[in-house]
């Protein structure tokens, strides 16, 4: 290929060239030269490029020239979509510029004249090779820019993808940040949105196919499922998209040919299905891998994609990569959290004729973990052991205190026979001691049957909300008696104990703060819902009865966990 100052450069014929042979290759151009690959990272520097962008080239081998170089007259970072080098690149044809902007090492502005052409490096991959040298004086571009197809302005432009920013890193649901997508695309720059998405078992899952029917989005179901395997040479565009390349465009001829893989069986079936004459495919990549690729088809709209229009639908694709990648990562770390709380809350114990339920719910802007924590366990002598607790904090250290202070309790309850309040007051010692909890507070009872087949509850209360019993006629009583301090105070005062009967039929209810408390409204008030909600509930199934008083007395403004056991006497 002739260099600017008339030098013949190539690269040998057959095999992939090496690094250090592109190097070779360009220090005989006596401008400023490197290559990029097909995601425009630079492959390959001269010398001379090193000295006149100041920068070494250990700083400019791997990243993305045009991240990293291009700029405005000011500066600033050139949005993708005002850059004629870019639009040249995805063309994948040779272009020139007199006026542009290279950033330096030290943050000059360099104003230069470009020239770029596809290189041959050998192997699969494909590549550009990029020739500058600095200019004086600005000037006209020399190099066509070819009309725009998406009918925005550059202020339309930039403003689609400031909102495409907001939006989409405004939420951490997978499923709400694609349905955010569809609705900026769709139909603004195209009348058919398709997602595919590569799932963490490296399958591809066609997730989205959205068209847009006057004001409504209609969903194709039949056209979405598992994917065939993404092909390793396949140069077609969506293979070329889900593997991590640059944005391509698209057309039902592309597709006539013989496929070469089942995701082109996949691609005709689609063009075909949909009408689509004119389709543009980018790549959703995060920073660490290729997520999927997005594609936006055009029927109704006659104009065509090309491919000035790919720097827009690349940068949209980049802030979709992003929030998908984000949204993953927090749903991964709900779902081991909520796998960890799952294993630390026990499981409850049959006791005949007695009917038992618990709940458990996360705090909602929590890790799916906390200190909040429900029991029951058989003793020695037969009873029961009932115990609700929390334990200051929602997170992972809180569930950690959580389980110690579980474990130290089963321990003294099964160990000690003796009354509620001594097995707390040995629990309160102990925890100052051999745990990390700074503080707790506390329900531990004891549940037994008479001969007479009733039931009574001992108890002992270290600060914790009261229990509520519920007759079967929905009468409410709070059981205030038993109230002591709540545990790791310091305070080594006695603890007092407080025996009920169970009615027949009865319901009672031990749960934590986060089912009263709420922003903006008082304990009493809190208090007096679950009363009211509890007696108007009574009639219904346990099961039922619980998870009705919990959707009726959390405020949607809670921002702590709850946990509630519920047992009902036959």
């Amino acid at each position: 290929m002739p260099g600017p100052e008339g030098t013949e450069t190539a690269p040998p014929s057959g095999g992939s060239v090496l690094p250090a042979d592109l190097t070779r290759a360009l220090e005989a151009i006596r401008s400023g030269a490197y290559v990029v690959d097909e995601l425009g990272c630079i492959l390959a520097v001269n010398a001379t490029a090193e000295g006149l962008l100041g920068r070494s080239a250990a700083e400019l081998l791997g990243h993305d020239a045009h991240d990293l170089l291009h700029c405005d007259a000011h500066g600033h970072p050139l949005p993708r979509s005002q850059c004629a080098m870019r639009k040249a690149f995805h063309a994948g044809r040779a272009a020139q510029a007199r006026h542009s902007y290279f950033l330096g090492g030290d943050g000059t502005v360099l104003p230069v004249s470009w020239m770029i052409t596809p290189y041959d490096v050998g192997g699969e991959g494909s590549a550009t090779l990029v020739v500058f040298h600095t200019a004086d004086s600005p000037a006209e571009d020399s190099g066509p820019d070819g009309p725009r197809t998406i009918a925005l302005s550059e202020l339309e432009r930039l403003a689609l993808l400031a909102e495409t920013t907001g939006r989409l890193t405004s939420t951490l649901d997978v499923d709400e940040a694609l349905r955010r997508l569809v609705e900026l695309v769709v139909p603004r720059l195209a009348d058919w949105v398709v997602v595919d998405l590569i799932t963490e078992r490296d399958e591809v899952w066609r997730h989205t196919v959205v068209h847009a029917e006057g004001d409504d989005l209609v969903e194709l179901e039949e056209l979405k499922g598992p994917m065939p395997p993404v092909p390793a040479e396949s140069p077609m565009p969506l293979s070329r998209a889900l593997r991590g390349a640059a944005s391509t465009l698209a057309a039902p001829r592309t597709y006539q040919r013989e496929p070469d893989s089942g995701i082109a069986v996949e691609q005709r079936r689609l063009f075909d299905h949909t009408g689509m004459h004119s389709a543009a495919i980018a790549p959703i990549r995060s920073t660490r891998e290729v997520l999927g690729a997005l594609t936006l088809g055009r029927t109704e709209n006659p104009v065509e994609f090309t491919t000035d229009d790919l720097p827009l639908l690349e940068d949209i694709a980049r802030r979709a990569g992003l929030a998908l990648d984000n949204a993953r990562l927090y749903q991964r770390q709900r779902k081991v959290a909520e796998t960890m709380q799952n294993h630390l809350l026990p499981q409850m114990p049959g006791v005949p004729d007695l009917q038992m339920t618990v709940r458990y719910l996360p705090a909602p802007d929590a890790s799916q973990v906390g200190g909040d924590w429900y029991d029951a366990f058989p003793l020695a002598d037969g009873s029961t052991a009932l115990a609700i607790g929390d334990v200051v904090g929602h997170d992972l250290e809180a569930a950690a205190g959580m389980a110690q202070v579980r474990n130290v309790l089963r321990a003294y309850a099964w160990a000690q026979q003796e009354p509620p309040s001594r097995i707390v007051e040995r629990l309160d010692a102990a925890i100052q001691h051999i745990t990390d909890v700074s503080m707790a507070t506390l329900i531990y009872g004891r549940l037994q049957q008479a001969d007479d087949g009733t039931w009574r509850l001992s108890w002992t209360n270290a600060g914790h909300p009261p229990p509520l019993l519920v007759s079967r006629d929905g009468v409410t009583t709070y059981l205030t008696d038993g109230h002591g301090i709540l545990l790791g105070t310091g305070v080594g005062k006695g603890r007092p104990d407080a025996t009920v009967a169970l009615p027949p039929g009865s319901t009672l209810i031990l749960y934590t703060d986060g089912l009263i408390e709420a922003t903006g409204r008082t304990l009493d008030t809190g208090m007096q819902l679950l009363r009211k909600h509890a007696a108007a509930l009574i009639h219904r199934p346990l099961p039922a009865f619980t998870d009705h008083l919990l959707r009726r007395v959390r405020s949607p403004r809670n921002d702590d966990d709850v946990a509630l056991l519920a047992l009902r006497t036959p």
